[in-house]
């Protein structure tokens, strides 16, 4: 995948814009509902066909980022030798002074 490192400021930006898109979408859709000339159906038609689109993309993106940051802890924890789940936990929160 190529583009901004998983869980950069940028992809994160990306991310909520994506979903704030989807959200208004969403409810534009849900208030045009009376209309039913054959204009507004059309158009409606072409939101619902982007919006699924939309929200197949975002699902298929957030499940590559949880698998790669599922990967990422486990290569850090064959680095640390981190045995237990106790172990996993002191490391993620010990403080670097």
């Amino acid at each position: 995948m190529d583009g901004p490192a998983p869980g950069s400021p940028t992809q994160e930006r990306l991310l909520d814009d994506l979903r704030q898109v989807i959200e208004n979408a969403e409810e534009l859709l849900k208030n045009t509902d009376q209309y039913h000339g054959a204009p507004y159906q059309a158009a409606r038609n072409k939101l619902a066909e982007a919006l699924l689109a939309a929200t197949e993309e975002l699902a298929r993106f957030e499940t590559v980022h949880i698998d790669r940051m599922i990967e990422l802890t486990a290569i850090a924890s064959r680095l640390h030798r981190d045995l237990t789940g106790e172990a996993k936990l002191l490391r993620a929160f010990r403080r670097e002074d």
